[in-house]
């Protein structure tokens, strides 16, 4: 005679009980920071979720942990960075207090001087001001990411604003790159239209 050995009491698997799903792995979250780290505008959950072929449930978790992690929240650090929903979507900011450092630290302590791409974008921005990081690519013919990085924490280009339609950010010169230039206002940057082939190219509406 076949005995069956098996347990009656034995528990049901957690999902047969309707019980929630456990915390996602750590993985995820530092999975996410990677993403974040490099990102230059704010992520949505959707993309990120695809990004890592993960549920958008299991992402926007993984958010909510990060967020307590970074705010110092059951006892841990608070971080001098900051994850902040702006746009539709996540990006990770220098906290606010710490601002000043950070901008001292990027124009004094650290005075690299800018590579030729950083100033080809930057001159792209000054000229075509407002304008996204897309606009600026398809100019360039290159991608812009890390420059825009680059130039936003030198101080020499800010957010404008931020397309309602589409999301995109449009970036704007500052009055710090007037300054390092010696110019009072955008409209006493050279023209540029002599120096270009046909004064097209991209600059087609450029003094």
């Amino acid at each position: 005679m076949t005995i069956d050995t098996a347990d009656a009491s034995t528990p049901t698997p957690s999902h047969e009980q309707g019980i929630s799903p456990a915390a996602p792995p750590v993985e995820i979250e530092r999975a996410l920071e990677a993403i974040l780290m490099v990102a230059d505008e704010p992520q949505s959950v959707v993309s990120m979720a695809t990004a890592l072929s993960k549920p958008v449930a299991v992402v926007r978790k993984a958010i909510a942990a990060l967020v307590a992690d970074f705010d110092g929240e059951a006892g841990g650090i608070r971080r001098g960075f900051e994850l902040r929903e702006v746009a539709g979507g996540w990006r990770i900011y220098v906290r606010s207090e710490f601002d000043d450092v950070a901008r001292d630290f990027v124009l004094t302590q650290n005075p690299t001087k800018l590579s030729q791409a950083a100033l080809e974008t930057l001159a792209v921005i000054a000229y075509k001001q407002p304008i996204s990081r897309g606009s600026v690519a398809s100019i360039r013919a290159v991608n812009v990411d890390s420059v825009v990085r680059t130039l936003l924490g030198r101080g020499l280009i800010t957010e404008a604003y931020t397309d309602n339609e589409t999301g995109a950010i449009h970036y704007a010169t500052t009055d710090l790159m007037l300054s390092q230039l010696g110019i009072n206002s955008i409209d006493e940057l050279p023209h540029i239209s002599p120096l270009l082939d046909d004064g097209t190219d991209g600059f087609d509406d450029l003094r």
